[in-house]
């Protein structure tokens, strides 16, 4: 099928058993593999194994500067320090890192401080990824959401940043689809350049493709992968242009943004096949930056952490 990489991803990778197993088997493929870890619930052997074994890359996800504040948007206690533990081992076992920092309204003060950390762990790129709002992001938006002025002076601050640190570390910037004027080519389009496969075994087109009520996703334990890459109903669904409404379908960004992102489609109008809201050409897109503007001035809410709510129906558990 012409795939050149494999990104172990979540949730969690590392609450897989067979995770070592999983990596082997890519290496063996000739995958070039990428591990997105938050580092809870992985131990310096077990890295050390996958090292051993074919790991080429690993990926961490740091949320502020101070522990405090990072075990706070965590939801973990002790997070941090075991970050930056595990951070240091990643290099020292001279695999490459990138630090990936998800931006929003609480830790949107630390951009110039976290490419400074991450410089210091030995990161060879960091990602200043501010939230894009799907799933648990979505649930969380009043309490997320930074504003518009905040995000202009954070992609002023990314410049200059990154004019500083030329040649040291590789600075990546996703900015808020909310406060955008042209939609993302999300995943690089639809069905166009990757793929996702989850635990079970259902093979989707993107992370939150499962968000889209209607869409009937094959699985790898029935069919080849190969077959559901060019056949499946959900990856045909939104693949090409054929499906696009006006504007996009003349647009002559269609082939470049491909669209859009069809997840937030669904989330902002509620129908996956319309104009991307993110867009300004959609007819959507004001009531997108109303939105923005309303919940970035909600007054800060507590997080509602990933997690299963106990019996008697009281606060979540946190999963990491």
């Amino acid at each position: 099928m012409g795939v050149l990489q494999i990104h172990l991803s979540g949730g969690e990778p590392a609450s897989r058993r067979d995770l070592v197993e999983i990596v082997a088997s890519a290496r063996e493929a000739g995958l070039y593999t990428n591990l997105i870890t938050s580092a809870i619930g992985l131990d310096l052997p077990r890295l050390a194994r996958l090292m051993q074994v074919g790991l080429d890359h690993v990926q961490l996800s740091l949320q502020d500067v101070q522990a405090d504040g990072a075990d706070h948007i965590a939801g973990y206690s002790g997070a941090h320090e075991r970050k930056l533990v595990f951070a240091k081992s990643v290099v020292e076992l001279g695999l490459a890192l990138t630090v990936n920092t998800v931006i929003h309204r609480a830790n949107i003060g630390s951009i110039a401080a976290l490419v400074e950390m991450a410089a210091s762990l030995g990161a060879g790129r960091v990602e200043i990824a501010h939230a894009q709002y799907y799933g648990w992001a979505l649930r969380n938006r009043q309490a997320l959401m930074p504003t518009r002025d905040q995000v202009g002076r954070a992609m002023q601050e990314v410049a200059q940043i990154r004019s500083r640190y030329q040649g040291r570390i590789v600075i990546d910037l996703v900015v808020p689809d909310y406060y955008a004027r042209r939609p993302k080519a999300c995943m690089g389009g639809w069905g166009h350049r990757s793929l996702n496969v989850t635990p079970s075994g259902r093979v989707l087109p993107c992370h939150a493709a499962e968000t889209i009520p209607g869409l009937r996703f094959w699985s790898v334990r029935d069919r080849p992968l190969a077959e559901i890459w060019s056949d499946s109903p959900a990856f045909q669904a939104f693949r090409g242009t054929g499906w696009m409404p006006e504007p996009c379908r003349s647009c002559e960004m269609r082939e470049i943004d491909h669209g859009g992102c069809r997840c937030q489609a669904m989330a902002i109008v509620g129908d996956a096949a319309a104009t991307d809201p993110a867009c300004e050409l959609s007819p959507h897109h004001d009531w997108m930056q109303l939105l923005a503007g309303q919940e970035s001035s909600h007054p800060a809410t507590a997080y509602v952490y990933r997690g299963r709510i106990p019996r008697d129906g009281a606060t979540a558990i946190p999963a990491r």
